[in-house]
């Protein structure tokens, strides 16, 4: 008896709980359709006014896939913008008679990188052309930041804000001391003499022949980056502002931003709200609004009304991020997931040429050839493979890009990297400091290898550095074929190098300069499509379910909202300064995290990472990374 009763009660829980959660699903989807229906165009949202650009985050080439918690909670101020969405709407705007100006909020900006950022001033320069006005405003512009307000017809700086452009480079981590203190081994095994991804984990300083080429690196992207700041804004004095700072600061009276403004860098200084008034004076004041508000059309409320069309006949895969083994998300190039898309693709008769946009400073050596090969089967049905390289298109990268019948890439574009090299940590003599050792019978010199935890042999050591030659020789050799060039040059342009697109272009290793438009308009030329079937359908993953429903309600607050201020971003230059810091410090955890986990083999590059934008964490990833730096220092229990 005392079992049916039991039984009864696990029938009656199990009844409750489904209802509890239909209950709590169809209050989701109710709140789902209140919300959805609230940001629809026209409900709050003006028909005609400025296009309002509050780049809170970074542009990047494939947003992040939100996960579930952070979707249900909102999107945590990690918010990513995809380049395609933001060119789209910026050039829609140039030409729609209800925008009457664009406005760029750039407090909190995240960056993009350099191509990303001249593509969308090219955009902002059809907009000036168009006869309509420009207009950012900020509390400090960083270097990508103010590579955006450069197009700008007015840039406006607060009365206490500063320009901050400092150029790239910078220190990397090295983390020999600390593996060193643990008491941990690394090994080793690589192949390329500017090869400098395992540096941080075997050295405590850069070594001579990594510092060589970054710093010929380093001059060719600033010098792509002053010039086009010279074409966009002549009158801004950017090498005279950083040659003698200090002076120019005492000349105005200690006054960041005078000094900006003298040196010709912003045109007015003035807060949100005489900002805001000045816009309204262009381009409408808000119905509702208080002192600076003017008739504002959100970013995605804008791209909601004007969505870019996709259905064109030429299939555009991207390669964003990391390359790892496997299925990833979003914002990762998954070996497993860009393959599959690409075989979507394939499956697709309408599809007729492939554009494979990369942006990625590689990854697993694995994974990149999953895509290639996948990108080889279109080839072998006569179908056009084109590849655009956008900010970074190196190591694994590189490997992918091979597999294109014509490769287009831009001058500040950051390339090459062709080398391989694996890596593997042991623990034997961190162990031993705590009384574990160990031992055993192998029945060969290979058992029970590699052995993390009594220490690697000799013979594993050998029979990887092998694999790894024998990676890097295939690698040169796809090259090779690809570039039509003997496996001698690539060997001797290859060692793990890395270069700038104009340095690329001649040393062959791309073939024209160009962005996205220009490789989607090549692949239709040789697919021998026109007109609407010249255009790009794109192929990317798609979020589970679940996350679809919860992104839907809990992600749009405040899209159809003006922001006058974000109380989370940066206001000041020691502000900007501490966030760098704490990036930097997610970063070493990021890299000790790298040491362990994902692929031994990698075509990666450490250097190109600081020329991609960092994604915003959240604050799921910001609690767990701290945890595991106290646990690497040795401060956890």
């Amino acid at each position: 008896m005392s079992f049916v009763k039991g039984a009864w009660k696990l029938v009656v829980a199990i009844k409750d709980a489904m209802v509890l959660l239909f209950l709590l699903l169809f209050f989701a989807l109710v709140y789902a359709g209140i919300k959805l229906a609230r940001s629809e165009p026209g409900n709050g949202v003006p028909g005609k006014g400025a296009l309002y650009l509050a780049l809170d985050g970074p542009i990047v080439e494939q947003p992040r896939e939100i996960d579930r918690l952070s979707a249900l909670g909102g999107n945590d101020g990690s918010s990513e913008y995809r380049l395609r969405d933001v060119v789209h709407a910026i050039e829609t705007a140039a030409q729609d008679k209800a925008i009457k100006a664009v406005v760029l909020d750039l407090n909190g900006f995240g960056g993009g990188g350099q191509v990303a950022m001249e593509r969308v001033g090219a955009a902002l320069d059809k907009v000036r052309k168009a006869g309509k006005p420009v207009l950012a405003h900020a509390s400090y512009y960083d270097d990508d930041g103010y590579l955006l307000a450069a197009h700008a017809s007015e840039v406006w700086l607060s009365p206490m804000g500063m320009v901050g452009v400092t150029g790239p480079g910078g220190s990397n981590l090295y983390y020999k001391g600390l593996v060193d203190k643990l008491g941990a081994k690394v090994h080793v095994y690589r192949v390329g003499t500017y090869k400098s991804a395992v540096e941080p984990y075997i050295r405590a300083d850069q070594s001579p022949e990594a510092k060589a080429a970054n710093e010929a690196l380093v001059k060719a992207v600033w010098a792509n980056w002053l010039g086009d700041v010279a074409r966009a804004r002549p009158k801004a004095r950017v090498t005279d502002y950083l040659a003698e700072p200090l002076a120019l600061l005492r000349a105005n009276s200690g006054d960041t931003a005078r000094t900006a403004q003298a040196a010709g860098l912003v045109d007015k200084l003035g807060d949100d709200i005489a900002f805001g008034k000045h816009v309204a004076d262009l381009a409408g004041e808000a119905e509702d609004g208080g002192p600076g508000d003017f008739a504002a059309i959100p970013l995605k409320n804008y791209i909601r009304r004007h969505k870019p069309g996709n259905d064109g006949k030429v299939g555009v895969i991207t390669v964003a991020g990391e390359i790892v083994d496997g299925e990833a998300q979003a914002g990762r190039a998954g070996g497993a997931t860009v393959s599959n898309l690409i075989r979507d693709a394939l499956a697709d008769d309408d599809i007729k040429a492939l554009v494979l946009r990369v942006d990625s400073p590689g990854g697993s050596a694995a994974a990149s050839e999953d895509i290639r090969a996948a990108l080889i089967e279109a080839k072998k049905k006569g179908m056009p493979v084109v590849v655009s390289m956008g900010n970074v298109a190196a190591s694994g990268g590189y490997w992918v890009s091979t597999a294109g019948d014509t490769i287009f890439a831009e001058p500040a574009t950051i390339t090459g990297s062709i080398g391989v090299f694996g890596i593997l940590p042991s623990f034997e003599e961190t162990l031993a400091k705590i009384g574990v050792t160990s031992d055993g019978v192998k029945a060969t010199a290979l058992s029970g290898e590699p052995n993390v935890i009594g220490g690697v042999s000799p013979e594993f050591d050998q029979l990887a550095q092998a694999s790894v030659e024998d990676i890097y020789g295939k690698f040169i050799g796809l090259v090779a074929v690809s570039r039509k060039l003997t496996p001698e040059r690539v060997d001797e342009i290859g060692q793990g190098r890395v270069w700038d697109g104009g340095t690329a272009h001649q040393l062959r290793l791309v073939d024209r300069f160009g962005g996205i438009e220009d490789a989607i308009a090549e692949a239709a030329r040789r697919a021998k499509l026109t007109g609407s079937a010249a255009q790009a359908r794109y192929f990317e993953p798609e979020p589970d379910r679940l996350t679809q429903l919860l992104s839907a309600f809990g992600s749009e607050e405040g899209e159809s909202r003006v922001r006058v201020q974000s109380s989370a971003s940066p206001r000041d230059w020691l502000s900007y300064a501490a966030r760098h810091q704490q990036m930097m410090a997610m970063r070493v955890v990021a890299d000790l995290r790298g040491l362990v986990d994902g692929a031994s083999v990698r075509a990666d590059c450490l250097e190109c990472r600081a020329f991609t934008p960092a994604p915003a964490p959240t604050k799921q990833e910001k609690a767990g990374w701290l945890s595991l730096l106290v646990k690497w220092l040795g401060f956890g229990k």
